[in-house]
């Protein structure tokens, strides 16, 4: 397996749609919610941020949204992994992507739904820190977010 990180160009946009909904499949099950990724919102993303796909032979199978929010804060977005991949370190392989690309961060943000106990420990192993959380939504079941922060430097 060799892969590689490249920015994300509106000609990838559909692989990019299916591998977002093959990695997400088990959360959207276990929230009960069905996939809401699209193409328009996909190519928001690539134009709007920056956004890097993972490739595998050729194969899309993830991808990264990075938002910069200024003045070194940046807030990351999805970082998405099909489930076959999953596990082998490619999502540590990503973040130190990341952080090499973006310098002169000085701050990440990030959220991530409330039973997502593999995303917690991941980004906890990568230096971020729970600090806070959304109110439950009540129209989506009580759904709410762990938002996580590092700070840099």
């Amino acid at each position: 397996m060799s892969i590689e990180i490249k920015r994300a160009c509106i000609v990838d946009v559909e692989e990019i749609v299916q591998a977002k909904a093959d990695a997400f499949r088990e959360e959207l099950a276990l929230y009960m919610r069905p996939s809401k990724f699209n193409t328009q919102q996909e190519i928001d993303f690539i134009t709007n941020n920056y956004s890097y796909i993972l490739k595998d032979n050729y194969q899309i199978i993830g991808g990264i949204v990075v938002a910069d929010k200024e003045n070194g804060h940046y807030h990351l977005g999805p970082i998405f992994i099909k489930l076959e991949y999953q596990n082998k370190g490619i999502g540590s392989f990503a973040m130190k992507f990341i952080e090499n690309e973006f310098l002169n961060a000085n701050k990440w943000t990030l959220e991530t739904p409330y039973l997502s106990y593999r995303n917690h420990h991941f980004y906890e192993k990568h230096g971020f820190i729970k600090v806070g959380e959304t109110e439950p939504d009540p129209g989506r079941n009580g759904f709410y977010l762990f938002l996580y922060e590092k700070i840099c430097k």
